[in-house]
Parts: structure tokens; C-alpha cells; sequence
């Protein structure tokens, strides 16, 4: 296809997150928004209204499958309530429509699969929505800690908070087994934080690349079995030295926005002082060394979902394979399982 191609999206739902992806798919140079659709009656047309008010030829729906049988349609934003997107992943897959589907992929591994099978069945391209790993920053973090400047990597800490407003009460108004909760929310980010980090410090040998082994983990639940806030620790085994390697995490609800992660190792650590990032900020990474020097870097504004709805277009248009495949979706929904199990029972779970 040539460069000026650009990728017809449809965005299934009238989730609060088009606030930041509805513009996204507008600005990136290779997508172009053609339809949203809602299940409430002019909620559609509402949310184009509110985050795109001057943006037309943008067919509005008040019936989901409606833009799912979009011939114009080629690609799908799927933001709906984590319970629903194996069902709208399916549809939409078997439909022939490529579909970036927000986070948490599914909410069990043998789901995941399913919409692995159905992709590969109609050849169409699905990722996971994690939109922070496209930011430069990141980039930065992996050349740092593969270049050997902090050591050896033995400890990673993921700590994800927000509070809960009132209207954001729909995301523990059901337990876990239903996608509520917030491990179900931004346990997803520190997961994968984690998972990530520790593949940078240990990439895969013999196709089998370094994941957690077992998990502790303590939260605090609402009535509705959703978990409010819960921390814990991922075991990833111990390294070829013998050295211990843990993953700490915390996500809250009750707690001031942060979304932070730091990776110490044997000669230095580095800390990312915000992974959720808005188009505006300056991000900040830091490091610090055995030996007593310290390095702070800045980096240019950059809007990270405009870089991952990019990347998936691209991805698409050229035939490419997104970023985030199906085994990192897998991995990442195994160890949210283990440690929602870990968090509910009060025992170590082995995964």
C-alpha cells in the first residue's frame, strides 16, 4: 500500500477513554475515524460532539453490530467493559474488521486463545491496548538497562493509583470473576510493567523468555467482590547466579494518581516517574549509581496514543506485526489471574 494510505476506524462503545483515543484516531497521519457506535440512544453522536465537535463524515450508531457490519469499516476500537470484549473481539474479528482491544485483552487465557484462533482463522491483526508502551520514554528505559549501566537486574516495583470518582463507580460495581475491580483496571499496567522490565534485563533464551513463577499478594474488597486496592509479589525465579529476582506491585483506587515504576539492580536502579502521561507533560526518568552519580532525563511532549493507534495502522497497512503479540497477552492475563487468586485466598499461587 503507499505511504498516504490511511486505515478506516470504527470505535465500538462510548467509553470514557475516547477522550484521549477518539482524537488519536483523528490525528494520526495514517488513520481516519469513518464511524462510532453505542448502545445508548445518541451517546454516539454525544461523544463525537464532545471529542471531536468540528470532525464530520463520522457515521454515528446507536446499535454496535450496525458498525461492526460497516463495509467501510476496517478497523475497530474495542473499549467495552472488560467482561464484554471477548464476545465484540469475536464479532468483530469474524467480520473481517482488525481490532485493538483495550486492556485487559480478556479475562481469562483460554479467552485470549479463542480470539488468537479467530484471528488467525479470518488473518486479521489484533493487539492489546497497553498505550504506554509506545512512548519514547519507554525506549530510553529499555537502551539504559540493556546497555548495563544498573547491573544486573535483580528487584522491579510497579506502583498504579487513582481516585475513584463517582463516575467511575461502574469499575467496582462487580467482583473480579466479572472484570471489576482494580486489578482488573490498572493491575494490567503493572503487570505487564513488570513482565517488561525483567524481559529487558533477561531476554528470552531458547524461545522461553523470563516469566513469573508463583505470586502473594493481599487486597482489600469492596461488597461486590471487587478488589479496591491490592498489592503483591511476583516471583521470576532466581537468576544464573543464584540471585533472587521479585517484582513488586500496587494498584489502589483509594489512592492520588501515580503510575510509576523502578527497576534496581547490582550497580545502580532507574525510576520512570510517570508512565501515564498526557500529550502536554515532560516526562522524567532518573538513575542513580553505586559510585554516586546521578543522571535526570527530560523528554519532549509526546502523545502515546496517537503513537500506538499509528503503530497498529501501520501495522495493518503494511503487513506487520504489532508490537504486542497474542503470548504477551497470554502471559500477562496468567499472572493477573494468579494474582487475583492469590489476593482472594490469602495463599501463595504457583502458575
Amino acid at each position: 500500500m503507499t505511504s498516504d494510505t490511511k486505515l478506516n476506524w470504527g470505535i465500538l462503545g462510548a467509553a470514557r477513554v475516547n477522550e484521549r483515543l477518539l482524537p488519536a484516531i483523528i490525528a494520526a497521519p495514517n488513520s481516519q475515524l469513518v464511524a462510532i457506535a453505542s448502545r445508548r440512544a445518541g451517546a454516539a453522536k454525544a461523544t463525537l460532539d464532545k471529542y471531536a465537535p468540528c470532525h464530520g463524515n463520522v457515521t454515528c450508531y446507536d446499535d454496535l453490530d450496525a458498525l461492526i457490519n460497516d463495509a467501510n469499516v476496517q478497523a475497530i476500537y474495542c473499549p467495552m467493559a472488560n467482561n464484554e470484549h471477548l464476545e465484540w473481539a469475536l464479532k468483530a474479528i469474524n467480520a473481517g474488521k482488525h481490532v485493538l482491544i483495550e486492556k485487559p485483552m480478556a479475562l481469562t487465557v483460554a479467552d485470549i486463545e479463542a480470539i488468537e484462533q479467530a484471528a488467525i482463522k479470518n488473518n486479521v491483526k489484533v493487539m492489546e491496548g497497553f498505550m504506554y508502551r509506545f512512548h519514547p520514554q519507554h525506549a530510553r528505559v529499555k537502551e539504559i538497562v540493556e546497555s548495563g549501566l544498573i547491573g544486573d537486574v535483580l528487584s522491579v516495583r510497579a506502583s498504579y493509583s487513582f481516585l475513584m470518582k463517582p463516575a467511575r463507580m461502574y469499575r467496582i460495581a462487580s467482583g473480579v470473576e466479572h472484570g471489576g475491580g482494580a486489578m482488573w483496571d490498572i493491575g494490567p499496567y503493572a503487570i505487564h510493567t513488570l513482565r517488561w522490565c525483567f524481559g529487558l534485563a533477561n531476554p528470552a533464551k531458547d524461545g522461553k523468555p523470563v516469566e513469573p513463577k508463583s505470586v502473594i499478594a493481599h487486597a482489600k474488597f469492596n461488597q461486590a467482590g471487587a478488589d479496591i486496592v491490592t498489592s503483591g509479589l511476583l516471583d521470576f525465579g532466581n537468576d544464573s547466579e543464584g540471585r533472587a529476582r521479585f517484582g513488586h506491585f500496587d494498584v489502589s483506587f483509594e489512592r492520588s494518581r501515580k503510575s510509576e515504576y523502578e527497576i534496581i539492580g547490582t550497580n545502580g536502579w532507574l525510576k520512570c516517574h510517570a508512565a501515564w502521561v498526557f500529550q502536554n507533560d515532560v516526562p522524567v526518568i532518573s538513575w542513580a549509581l553505586e559510585d554516586g552519580k546521578y543522571g535526570e532525563e527530560r523528554f519532549a511532549p509526546s502523545n502515546h496514543f496517537n503513537l500506538e493507534i499509528e503503530h497498529f495502522s501501520d501495522c495493518v497497512l503494511n503487513d506487520k506485526a504489532p508490537l504486542l503479540d497474542f503470548a504477551d497477552a497470554k502471559n500477562n492475563c496468567a499472572a493477573l489471574q494468579a494474582s487475583i487468586h492469590a489476593a482472594s485466598s490469602g495463599v501463595r499461587v504457583d502458575f
